[in-house]
């Protein structure tokens, strides 16, 4: 059987409020197979961000172990955390995090910008543009673009560093039910064809339903997996 993608143990993440103590994470711990697509649920304040931000490399974990990718984490500095995250995961978020001032291909090339020297950096975005459907809209600025044809440019950068995972927080909450669909379907056979592992944040049950496993969240604890 092949390693895990995520191997997560006893995950706590603490914040301080002035005199107040919040735990956000309580002793959260999860496997997630390479190539498996996972929804992550729970009511607000669950924790599903904070725990996302801890996969996601975006944070650390206040104590416990995360291993991703084959690669200890929670002992990185800021500068290793960077990189890892560039280099292993791709996100797409419910509101496109787009560049408005730049062009789909250009909001595509930034995580190979920030990869370093990488030769082909303008090819490899026109093919992630191309995997999602948007060759033909590629100097098209996001105020150019339906709010569906954003996510696809999302989606084509979080792709283009061919990455461990993808992180999806609530990636069809800003789009009609058609395009949601559409976009869905995108990310469903992204990891079909490139077996890219799949994470998403949601709270709508319809993902969910199309996902391989639920994870579900309460209070910073892991209702059932």
């Amino acid at each position: 059987m092949s390693t895990p993608v995520i191997v997560a143990k006893d995950l706590t993440k603490l914040y301080r409020m002035g005199e107040v103590e919040v735990r956000a994470l309580s002793g959260v711990s999860l496997e997630i197979q390479r190539g498996e697509v996972v929804a992550i649920m729970g009511p607000s304040g669950s924790g599903k961000s904070t725990l996302m931000n801890i996969l996601g490399c975006l944070d650390q974990p206040t104590s416990g172990s995360y291993v991703l990718d084959e690669e200890t984490v929670e002992t990185l500095n800021d500068d290793q955390l960077a990189s890892i995250r560039n280099r292993k995961v791709g996100f797409v978020f419910q509101s496109f995090n787009l560049l408005s001032r730049t062009t789909a291909l250009g909001n595509v090339e930034l995580p190979l910008r920030y990869a370093g020297d990488i030769p082909d950096r303008k090819a490899r975005a026109r093919a992630a543009l191309d995997a999602v459907g948007l060759s033909d809209r590629m100097t098209h600025r996001p105020t150019e673009l339906s709010g569906g044809q954003q996510q696809r440019v999302a989606i084509a950068r979080a792709i283009v560093n061919n990455p461990a995972i993808i992180m999806a927080d609530e990636p069809t909450g800003n789009l009609d039910s058609k395009v949601g669909r559409e976009i869905m379907q995108l990310l469903l056979n992204l990891n079909r064809d490139k077996k890219t592992t799949l994470i998403i944040i949601t709270h709508d049950p319809v993902i969910a339903a199309q996902t391989q496993r639920v994870i579900r969240l309460r209070d910073g604890e892991v209702e059932s997996a």
